[in-house]
This record gives structure tokens, C-alpha cells and sequence, in this order.
């Protein structure tokens, strides 16, 4: 029998100063059984980077032509993919196609820098993609907040992201590779 999605409750409070943009979200989150408390974090950290009131989780890691994370415009218009991992060049040209941004978050530091060194004078033609690393440290740190059931405040100011719980609070720096 198959394994279920576990299910995550995220209620988060984002202080974006760099976009002039500050709301409450209530999330729920679909854990899929192969992916793990830091990829699903990460994912987390995605949303509160873009937050907007369009962005939404999509099936991600249960379905190949989907990204981790959209925004669709009210028409459908793909605004923004956004991906974890380490995907390859022909994902990212399908991706950049599709939509008007695409954000790629990397991690787990022994992989992403082999990918990156072999595929980063490839991505340079792609105009709309942005690439970021996150120290496997950082990935640790957030995967310990994991819970079940959240209430996270999440801080962002002159390009600073502060991330936190009532116990925690975690600087989480996204290395920039590549800027659109």
C-alpha cells in the first residue's frame, strides 16, 4: 500500500521591508512520504521569500511538470516557477519558457556545487532565471522547526531574512549564483 502525503499547518506572519509587503498566511503543506522535513522547509522559505496572495504549492515532487512552488496570474499566465534542487537544463528551458520568473533554490552543498559548476555556463543564456544556494547548515536549521503545526514569523529587510518560531530565530542567507 501506498504511503500517503503527511500533512503540515503553517500559520506565518511575513515582514517583507524590501517589498512593502506584510500579511498572515495559513498554509497547509503536503509532505510527500519521499520528500524530507529539510526539502519541505526549504519549500517554506521559497513562499516567504515571494509571498504573494497568488502563490500556491503545487503536486511538486509527485509530478514532473510541475514546479515546487507558482504564481499564476488571475488569466493563467505563469508569473513565477519556482524549483528546488538540482534540475537539469532541460527542465529550467521548459520552466523559463512557461513563465516570466523563474527562482531555483539549491541546496545539500556537495551536489549543488559539482551541478552548478557543470551547468552554470549553460544558464546564462536562460534572461528570466535566478539561482540561489543555501548552505547545508541553514537547510539544518530550518528543518528543526519543523512541526506538525506551526506559527513562524518570518523578517526580511535589506535583503536580510530572519526566520523564526517563539524559540528560534534562524538568519537564513540565500547565496546568490545567478541574477535574471
Amino acid at each position: 500500500m501506498a504511503q500517503s502525503a503527511t500533512i503540515f499547518k503553517a500559520d506565518i506572519q511575513i515582514s517583507d521591508m524590501d517589498r512593502n509587503y506584510s500579511a498572515s498566511h495559513k498554509l497547509t503543506i503536503a509532505r510527500h512520504p519521499s520528500e524530507t522535513d529539510l526539502r519541505m522547509m526549504l519549500r517554506l522559505l521559497a513562499f516567504t521569500i515571494h509571498a504573494d496572495e497568488q502563490l500556491q504549492f503545487t503536486k511538486g515532487i509527485s509530478t514532473d511538470d510541475e514546479p515546487d512552488l507558482w504564481n499564476k496570474s488571475l488569466s493563467g499566465e505563469m508569473e513565477l516557477w519556482i524549483e528546488l534542487g538540482t534540475p537539469d537544463e532541460k527542465r529550467l528551458k521548459k520552466a523559463c519558457g512557461l513563465s516570466k520568473q523563474v527562482a531555483l533554490y539549491t541546496y545539500n552543498e556537495r551536489s549543488a556545487k559539482v551541478w552548478w559548476e557543470k551547468n552554470q555556463s549553460n544558464l546564462q543564456r536562460f534572461k528570466n532565471l535566478n539561482v540561489y544556494f543555501i548552505k547545508d547548515e541553514i537547510a539544518e536549521s530550518l528543518s528543526a522547526l519543523a512541526q506538525r503545526n506551526m506559527q513562524l514569523q518570518i523578517t526580511i529587510q535589506d535583503g536580510d531574512i530572519y526566520f523564526g518560531d517563539e524559540s528560534n530565530n534562524i538568519a537564513v542567507e540565500c547565496e546568490n549564483w545567478k541574477d535574471s
